[in-house]
């Protein structure tokens, strides 16, 4: 057993900790050491951003956990992949730069994060991005991260399904990450040059050539030791690497970033965590921390899937002989159909009356195909990709034994709560009514998934139930707070435990509106300025731009064309 000792130790390479291995580093007096399970990034396909679906679903990249059969989704096992590898999950993910909606970051303020107001949290997105067409009171042209518009819409069933929104009687949008963030318009990716801009390009490869950052990959963590008079002081980590135990110490603090999956995982291997769970897998309590993987949320999608009329569509790109002329130019100018996700539009609406902030996402695809990359159909078509985005279903991560490569349960109990069924209701059926608009007559064929036939609230339950897939937004298991259920305070120090921090996805305390990479990329840009016991940067008086009659309506406009 060999050890070292280091200032900071920080667990898990990915959207966080990599921020935080740069950020920590700036200063040249803190020895830190990252570790990482996985192993490097430099793979064709991480760096493409077209081949996204074969980093998700490979095993080298990403682990592979899988879901307690689920009792509100006919008890189907759903697919959980994170991130195994430089970069984590910013390393496999679709590459959405979505921040999430001001109220929001206002909700967590307001649920015990004290300071991490969307006033408070602005900065730091600006702080942490180079927006490709320039910085302004909401956007940030300094920053690591690159972010983009992909191929800015070139085909035209971006557009068409934007003005289809507009002809509903919905806002457009010139950015959702500024003034309006309701609405129709553009997504963004982060993309730089042609290439996914992960953290792992973004931050950990420049801050890899300082003396004082050391990276130890293919390095499995099995728990924090725990020292000090009352047992409550993180002093190191001890992991395994190569079939050899090592411990390493930490002088100041030991930093938890394995995700939300991970990071739950390890403060319960560590003995800190609900006394039941622990006791269950044969695991000494150190600390009773009731909260530990907990308050465990996702957000869920399905596709809408319609045939076009016209020959557009992306699904003439996915033979063989196309995708070997996409990969080669990609190659030789890293540009065309291999450098974008293809979500090049997008929206993000209001259920119903009475809901403040925007609660259903839209990603907008030229293509009807699934996750693995394969077509639905044969022929033209389009697809959305939409979900209820502010569930009320709450689930949890459990240790199951002492044994750090048993992987945990994890069970979101998705669609438990009634609030939750009735939003994807209000998907279909919102769904239907914007894609009837004229914006999309010369596009629209017929409605492949769900299908003209699944119309009652019953028929329509039984298809999300079958059809639902995770958005692979996994979050909120250690949150951050000041009630019994919350594991870190608003500093994302460890309640009761001295030098320990959990910096990541899992301490938000509510999902966000959106897609998670760029939220956990602030918050770990926010947590390196407290850990560094610097000033916080200077809040926003940006505004955002609200339906003032929210209360009464569920949009501002009447719809063109309103279904019957």
């Amino acid at each position: 057993m060999t050890e070292n000792r280091y200032d900071y130790i920080i667990v898990g390479a990915g959207s966080a900790g990599c921020v935080l291995a740069n950020r920590l580093t700036e200063d040249a007096r803190h020895r830190v050491l990252l570790l990482e399970t996985g192993g490097s990034d430099k793979s064709i396909f991480i760096q493409m951003p077209t081949a996204l679906s074969i980093p998700m679903n490979t095993k080298k990249y990403a682990w592979q956990f899988e879901t307690e059969p689920e009792p509100f989704l006919d008890n189907r096992r759903m697919h959980c992949p994170r991130g195994k590898v430089l970069g984590g999950s910013s390393s496999i993910n679709g590459m959405v730069y979505v921040r999430g909606h001001a109220r929001d970051f206002d909700e967590w303020d307001s649920e015990g994060a004290t300071g991490w107001h969307y006033r408070n949290v602005l900065p730091y997105f600006k702080k942490a991005e180079t927006w490709a067409f320039g910085g302004d009171d909401y956007r940030g042209d300094k920053g690591p991260l690159g972010v983009n518009n992909g191929n800015n819409m070139q085909n035209p069933l971006y557009k068409a399904f934007i003005q289809a929104g507009s002809d509903a009687g919905y806002f457009e949008t010139g950015d959702y990450n500024g003034t309006q963030q309701e609405g129709f318009g553009a997504m963004h990716m982060t993309v730089k040059n042609g290439r996914r801009w992960s953290t792992a390009n973004a931050y950990l490869r420049p801050a890899m050539e300082r003396p004082n950052l050391t990276v130890v990959t293919h390095a499995l963590v099995h728990k924090v030791l725990l020292d000090g008079q009352d047992g409550k002081t993180a002093t190191g980590v001890r992991y395994e690497q190569g079939g050899k135990v090592h411990e390493a110490k930490a002088a100041e603090e030991v930093i938890l970033s394995a995700g939300s999956i991970g990071s739950p995982h390890l403060l319960q291997l560590s003995g800190i965590g609900k006394r039941e769970v622990l006791e269950k897998a044969g695991i000494e309590v150190k600390h009773e921390l009731p909260g530990v993987g907990e308050n465990l949320q996702d957000h869920l999608e399905f596709y809408f899937q319609y045939r076009c009329q016209q020959p557009v569509s992306l699904n003439r790109k996915l033979d063989w002989w196309n995708k070997l002329k996409i990969g080669i130019r990609w190659i030789l100018r890293k540009d065309g159909l291999g450098a974008t996700n293809h979500f090049e539009s997008c929206g993000f609406i209001r259920s119903k009356a009475g809901v403040e902030w925007p609660d259903l996402q839209y990603h907008f695809l030229p293509a009807a195909m699934r996750y693995d990359g394969k077509e639905a159909f044969n022929g033209d078509g389009f697809q959305l990709h939409i979900g209820h985005n502010k569930p009320k279903s709450r689930g949890f991560v459990h240790v199951q034994s002492a044994d750090p490569k048993q992987a945990p349960t994890i069970r979101f109990n998705y669609l438990q709560h009634e609030a939750d069924r009735e939003g994807f209701r209000d998907c279909v059926r919102l769904t239907r009514e914007i894609i009837s608009q004229p914006a999309m007559d010369e596009y629209r064929g017929a409605e492949i998934q769900p299908g003209a036939d699944v119309q009652t609230d019953e028929e329509i339950d039984a298809f999300v139930r079958q059809a639902v897939e995770s958005a692979y937004h996994p979050s909120c298991s250690c949150k951050m707070g000041t009630d019994e259920l919350a594991v870190v305070d608003p500093e994302t120090r460890v309640h009761g435990i001295r030098n320990l921090r959990v910096v990541d996805s899992s301490i938000f305390p509510t999902i966000p509106n959106g897609n998670l990479n760029s939220p956990t990329i602030m918050v770990a840009e926010r947590a390196a300025d407290l850990i560094r016991g610097r000033e916080p940067l200077q809040p926003s008086d940006a505004p955002v731009v609200m339906d003032d009659q929210w209360q009464v309506r569920q949009r501002p406009g009447q719809a063109k064309r309103a279904l019957a």
